[in-house]
């Protein structure tokens, strides 16, 4: 069996074996198989498609590529996951909120993908926290503490990490199968019993369409459930960015503030409808209502930004910011774009806001690059919100004058004002 020929053979749109499926994984992850030929089959695929076996297939591949987590010792466990947005820090909202509700939480996460956000890039940004964890300190953990956000090692589905970065630098992200069976090898492999997909539609998101967005979150809860996994997807919004910040120490502190009570609106929204179904699939509620009245005990009695302080403590970060989030990463210079007219913020091109962001240093142009945890934006005005000449439209942090002033442009550019608009539908399906 030859790579070669399983390349010419996705390009010519035919359908591939599970065991040329399992060759090329087994190749790449060992080395066998060079980048040049696993991003030629990412682009035949990406071009192509793959077909519902094909995706499962390549998913089973990709989560026996390494070792598997056994959490069947701990009881039942759940997983969430976005599909990837702007200022979507959902994660640390929702795992601290059920670990509150005493629902054990088993999170591996990863790196910002495109001109989206990463969940460990956030967390990174907190003081001396970190994300490296090994398998046994991660279950240790889970058992202990109740929760642990892990980022993917390479004895636990080896083979998605190096096509995560692979396919970031070889525009091969916006792919159905390629999406799907990324975001599943890694939940199979982590082991958890129960599993809550966010998948996101909008200008900012990978999908678009709305349409698309169902055909993935169908993919993914199918091979959820065909693995034995009690699965679910929200479809959400991401038209415009989930949170008002954008920028990794920008929307840790948001999140703090979130679970402090000091704010709300959509990004507390899609948490709680997250975590509600997350109680639902695990059975620690009879019901919708029953699910939201304990979330919010545990948000309003503090109980769940204590969890997450745990959770900062145990994997050797500064729990001193959940008080006090001046102890947060922050940007040398802010600067305030002002609106020049009157009307109603009508749309923002969100996936630009993103690019913005990484501009700014906040995200990576190449898997190699570093990222500023300090610099990023915050909005000050959502979709359907009036707004006269003069208010302030956006806050940017940046570290250095030259980005500040190409994210500026950039950034002003995706913000539309016109006569009158409505707020987007924030959640569109339960699947």
């Amino acid at each position: 069996m030859r790579m070669y020929d399983i390349i010419a053979k996705k390009r010519d749109r035919q359908k591939l074996s599970p065991e040329e499926i399992g060759f090329f994984i087994n190749g790449y992850v060992s080395g066998q198989i060079p980048d040049y030929q696993a991003s030629a089959f990412l682009m035949a695929a990406f071009i192509n498609g793959l077909d519902k076996d094909e995706t499962v297939w390549l998913t089973k591949a990709m989560a026996a590529s390494g070792e598997t987590a056994d959490l069947s010792s701990l009881g039942v466990v759940a997983d969430k996951h976005s599909t990837g947005g702007v200022a979507d820090t959902t994660t640390l909202i929702v795992v601290p909120l059920v670990c509150a509700c005493g629902l054990k939480v088993a999170k591996m996460s990863g790196r910002g993908l495109g001109h989206t956000g990463g969940t460990l890039d956030k967390l990174e940004s907190i003081p001396g926290m970190t994300v490296s964890l090994d398998l046994d300190a991660f279950l240790t953990q889970v058992k202990n503490v109740g929760a642990a956000v892990m980022g993917q090692t390479m004895r636990l589905c080896p083979a998605d990490k190096m096509l995560y970065a692979l396919r970031d630098v070889t525009a091969t992200v916006e792919s159905i199968p390629l999406i799907a069976s990324s975001i599943m090898s890694k939940k199979l492999a982590a082991g958890s019993s129960v599993i809550v997909l966010d998948v996101k539609t909008g200008s900012g998101a990978f999908m678009s369409k709305p349409d698309d967005a169902m055909a993935l979150a169908e993919a993914m809860v199918d091979i959820g459930r065909m693995a034995g996994r009690k699965t679910a997807a929200v479809v959400t919004d991401m038209s415009q960015p989930l949170g008002m910040a954008v920028g990794n120490s920008l929307e840790v502190i948001e999140a703090i503030d979130v679970l402090s009570g000091k704010s709300g609106g959509d990004l507390l929204t899609v948490s709680l409808a997250l975590a509600s179904r997350m109680l639902l699939l695990a059975d620690a509620v009879p019901d919708e209502p029953s699910a939201e009245e304990m979330l919010l005990d545990a948000l309003h009695t503090g109980r769940a930004l204590q969890k997450l302080g745990d959770i900062i403590a145990a994997q050797g970060g500064d729990r001193r910011v959940t008080s006090d989030t001046s102890l947060m990463p922050r940007a040398r210079i802010i600067s305030k774009l002002y609106a020049r007219g009157d009307g109603v913020l009508s749309s923002t091109d969100c996936k630009r806001l993103g690019e913005a962001a990484g501009l700014l240093g906040a995200g990576r142009i190449t898997k190699d690059d570093v990222i500023d945890p300090a610099v990023g934006f915050i909005m000050k005005k959502r979709i359907g919100d009036a707004v006269k000449k003069g208010d302030v439209l956006c806050e940017i942090h940046a570290n250095d004058e030259n980005q500040l002033a190409d994210a500026s442009l950039i950034i002003e550019q995706s913000i539309a004002i016109s006569d009158d608009a409505q707020p987007p539908r924030l959640i569109y399906s339960v699947i």
